[in-house]
């Protein structure tokens, strides 16, 4: 804390101007200790006790409210405690006028608004009673059990409750006024009590400060003159004195004084100013000195000469640090710039030692696609690799993905406690920093590398491992592009053999395929012209779907049903059946068994378009996909409604021979059938051949 500044006229003027002080000061402290009693009786007739009687006229009020309803409810015939309920609702609104008044007087603005809020509770507690009162009223209301039920449960559930809340809050708030108007008087007599002490203590301290004073005053200005004269002397001859100021003496803080402290502050930063430039010789640049003030140029000079010499020093050696770190590193990028692991393992060894770290991991990105990219650590330094041997980690994914997600530097002082450990023989610990930079190079990013310290990094050593990081992507960079280079050259000379060998065997499938090709169109000819001869043979063809629909029919067929092929085609084998039988178990299980490749022959029964009935001989056979599915129904038939006529032995014999000629009639259309799908197959085959092939290449 400064001292106060007192010259030697100021200090006589103090003492005369103290006594005066002390005589206006005790006067003060009786006036105001006269005017706090007259206020604390002013406060506690006109405020505090009249608040207390109001607030028990209140709590009075609340009580006969609480009985005189609960009398208009229980005692039909009371009419005295009626009247006195309505006149105490009519009362009501003075009380709370003085009240009111009163409160605005009060300090404590709580105490007001607790009374506030009494006034709106007992004013809700008024609206409950008169709900009452209107209720009951007649004899009528009396007798009537559910509204005087309704009015007992208010009074037991509203009335009585809430009358017990509010009598609460007034008691409270008449006790606070009880012991503020106790308070009141016995701060009022206490207040007399300490003028009447201060009073006599202050004139006790104006007497004696009176002679102290006059001592002291005539005491202090001879003894710093002897002083000042020794050490002017000493200056005068070039030597700084040995003895200091405020060792020997104490002065006071008038001209004189203040004239011996400077002399002393001047001796004592000759000698702090002098070992200071003596240090700055031998280059101990971090020797503490403070100025003599903000103007002392001397002192000032000296710690900017120190400062600056400090750091062209420092800029020095990290530019040394730098410069050799950045050759080192290049040589090694240099010598190892062929294997990538070899080049990944070697540089973060170097990393760690370099940057003096403990723990280090580099991750590389693999995969050519972006959205399939992720990293896998490539090179570690006391890390639990099998705990992150198989890790992959994608963009975004934490610390090190966020650092190539953002492409920027990542560094943490407050690192988690389970965020990684370094262990040795004895034991592990957790890190002080976290350093996770980018391997950027082109605003491409090839990897991160992620070290661990006890030590914080330094700003220059980031800042170095920013621009290491930028060669070391630059580097494997080029590995892989020269990986990848060679990886295409060969690519391309086992592609052009393969090329050369495909197209060979291309030349080759395209001359099988032709041969294939040309024999199926052969076997589909064959085919047809057999068809042909069954439709010229007078043996009827009708083709369905496996639903029954009617695809196809050759002119024997048609002859025989008398239809013409518009009619028929589209509608359903059931046209040629009758109702009855279309309906029936047997009709749908014929179809049932044709679906699950059942082979239907026999004499049946049919309707020709006239209404007529035709007995054929059918073969009902089922024609499948290449893959072994029931595509369509193919029926050959024979006329045999006249053989029904014939005599029994005659008709056998002719039955008999025209069933051998439609089996034989049937076994040559499935071999063709079977022949042409099997070529079918075999060109199929040859034309998918060349393509598998090429896949594969």
């Amino acid at each position: 804390m400064k001292k106060v500044r007192l010259s030697i006229g100021g200090k006589i003027l103090g003492g005369f101007l103290t006594l005066i002080i002390l005589f206006a000061v005790n006067a003060g402290i009786s006036i105001v200790t006269l005017n706090s009693g007259i206020g604390l009786t002013e406060q506690t007739i006109e405020v505090t006790d009249p608040s207390d009687d109001a607030l028990v006229r209140f709590i009075s009020m609340v009580n006969e409210s609480e009985k005189l309803i609960t009398s208009w409810v229980y005692l039909q015939n009371n009419e005295y405690n009626k009247q006195a309920l309505k006149d105490l609702h009519a009362e009501y609104p003075q009380e709370k006028e003085v009240l009111v008044q009163l409160g605005d007087a009060w300090i404590d603005s709580t105490q007001t608004k607790g009374l506030d809020s009494v006034f709106t509770q007992f004013e809700a507690l008024i609206e409950t009673e008169k709900e009452i009162m209107t209720s009951l009223i007649s004899f009528e209301d009396y007798e009537d059990p559910m509204a005087k039920l309704m009015a007992e449960s208010m009074i037991e559930d509203e009335i009585i409750p809430r009358t017990k809340a509010i009598r609460q809050q007034l008691m409270e708030i008449s006790n606070i006024k009880e012991k503020e108007a106790e308070q009141a008087r016995a701060e009022n007599i206490a207040s007399y009590l300490q003028l009447r002490q201060v009073i006599l203590i202050l004139g006790g301290i104006t007497v004696a400060l009176g002679l102290i004073g006059a001592f002291m005053i005539s005491r202090k200005i001879t003894r710093p003159i002897g002083y000042l004269q020794k050490v002017i002397l000493e200056l005068g001859k070039g030597r700084l004195p040995e003895e200091r100021i405020r060792e020997s003496y104490k002065f006071s803080r008038d001209e004189v004084g203040q004239m011996a402290d400077a002399v002393d502050e001047l001796v004592q930063g000759l000698e702090d100013t002098s070992e200071f430039a003596e240090n700055i010789g031998k280059g101990e640049y971090e020797a503490e000195f403070t100025p003599l003030s903000d103007e002392d140029i001397l002192g000032n000079s000296l710690i900017n000469m120190r400062d600056n010499l400090r750091k062209v020093a420092e800029e020095d050696k990290v530019r040394n640090w730098s410069t050799e770190g950045t050759a080192q590193f290049g040589e090694l990028l240099r010598q190892n710039n062929s294997d990538i692991k070899q080049l990944t393992q070697t540089i973060l060894s170097h990393l760690i030692s370099y940057l003096h770290a403990n723990q280090g991991g580099l991750y590389l990105i693999q995969g050519e696609e972006e959205s399939e990219s992720f990293m896998e650590l490539e090179a570690c330094y006391a890390w639990d690799r099998e705990k992150y041997l198989d890790q992959k980690i994608y963009k975004g994914e934490g610390l090190a993905g966020q650092s190539w997600q953002e492409q920027d530097t990542i560094y943490l002082t407050d690192v988690p406690d389970e965020y990684v450990t370094i262990a040795s023989g004895l034991g592990e610990a957790n890190p002080t920093s976290i350093l996770i930079v980018p391997l950027l190079v082109n605003e491409e990013v090839y990897g991160v590398i992620e070290l661990a310290s006890f030590e914080e990094f330094r700003p220059y050593e980031i800042e170095f491992l920013q621009k290491i990081a930028e060669s070391i992507a630059s580097t494997v960079s080029t590995v892989r592009i020269n990986a990848r280079t060679q990886s295409l050259l060969a690519e391309s000379q086992q592609m052009t053999e393969q090329m050369q060998a495909q197209e060979e065997e291309m030349r080759q499938n395209m001359e099988e395929l032709q041969a294939t090709q040309e024999e199926m169109e052969r076997g589909t000819s064959e085919m047809k012209s057999r068809i042909e001869a069954i439709d010229r043979s007078g043996i009827a063809r009708i083709e369905f779907k496996m639903d029954g629909t009617i695809t196809d029919a050759n002119p024997a067929f048609l002859s025989l049903m008398k239809y013409d092929i518009d009619e028929i085609q589209g509608k359903n084998h059931s046209i040629f059946v009758t109702p009855d039988y279309a309906e029936s178990d047997e009709y749908q299980q014929f179809w049932e068994n044709l679906r699950s490749d059942k082979l239907q022959t026999g004499h049946y029964e049919r309707v020709a378009k006239d209404g007529s009935k035709r007995h054929i001989q059918g073969h009902y056979s089922v024609i499948k996909d290449k893959s072994d599915q029931p595509v369509r129904v193919i029926k050959f038939a024979t006329d045999i409604t006249k053989l029904k006529e014939m005599a029994p032995n005659d008709q056998g014999k002719q039955l008999q021979a025209q069933k051998e000629e439609m089996q034989q009639v049937m076994q040559e259309l499935e071999a063709a059938r079977e022949e042409l799908s099997l070529k079918q197959q075999e060109l199929e085959a040859a034309l998918k051949q060349p393509e598998s092939k090429k896949t594969k290449g």
